[in-house]
């Protein structure tokens, strides 16, 4: 059995608008192991979201197509699976956390009944059963179960941050896509969320792909870094090769930024 958990192979995806074709993905090859934490770096555009939408199944269609490769999680490709199968793998099997929290949560429904209802669609429990689970992971979180009834605007961007993580985690994934996490929050509560979520990694055994701009968020988080230009992966390697030989001038240009 591999040791990755997930393995991309010459992935293409383009977006096809009214102004001409974009090229967002070209050629890009990847794996994760099992239990490794790594940076997917490089600026705005440079194709990273795409990327974890893509290993998700949820781009935008049209204008988005995926053009060729494959995307095996599990040793299973992902290309291949019919939309009700994705829809098994979403939030349970692989999860997504997503850039800006407040788009994230139903703002007119509880925050414990969106991860109540998350845990209730993926397992085979008793709502009294995904309550508990809600709760518990309100509490790995930081979060009182007391303020399991209380709404998204009750919560600093900090707390509805953390709400999020605790629903992507809820159902035990294998893969957590962590797309920029901490961007919203000022740097105090980035280090405090992105503590959390290194210790709840370790406590559940997730592999974690972290999509970011950010070099320090790498370097406190990562095991490996792969740097992302223009729809590539133009140098890989372990968080310590890459900090103290960056090869490629765009990685170099990062560092100097």
């Amino acid at each position: 059995m591999s040791e990755n958990i997930l393995e991309i192979h010459d992935l293409v995806v383009q977006y096809h608008t009214d102004d001409g074709v974009i090229h967002a993905v070209n050629g890009l090859n990847l794996q994760i192991k099992k239990g490794e934490t790594i940076g997917l770096v490089g600026e705005t555009g440079a194709g990273k979201t795409t990327v974890a939408k893509s290993i998700m199944r949820i781009l935008p269609t049209p204008p988005a197509k995926i053009c060729g490769g494959q995307i095996i999680f599990n040793g299973e490709d992902m290309m291949t699976k019919t939309e009700v199968e994705m829809r098994k793998i979403r939030g349970n099997a692989i999860s997504m956390i997503f850039q800006d929290p407040m788009t994230a949560l139903n703002p007119i429904e509880k925050i414990g009944d969106q991860i109540t209802e998350a845990v209730k669609l993926h397992n085979k429990v008793t709502m009294a059963e995904a309550k508990t689970r809600a709760c518990e992971m309100l509490e790995m979180v930081g979060i009182p179960m007391e303020r399991y009834s209380e709404y998204p605007h009750q919560f600093s961007g900090g707390m509805k941050q953390r709400v999020i993580i605790a629903m992507a985690l809820a159902c035990n994934p294998e893969l957590l896509l962590a797309d920029e996490p901490t961007t919203a929050l000022d740097v105090t509560i980035q280090a405090q969320v992105l503590e959390m979520m290194q210790e709840l990694k370790d406590k559940l055994g997730t592999s974690v792909m972290m999509i970011t701009h950010d070099l320090g968020v790498v370097a406190d988080c990562c095991n490996s870094v792969a740097v992302v230009y223009a729809g590539e992966i133009i140098e890989y390697g372990t968080v310590d090769h890459i900090f103290r030989n960056p090869s490629h001038p765009y990685t170099i240009g990062l560092f100097n930024s």
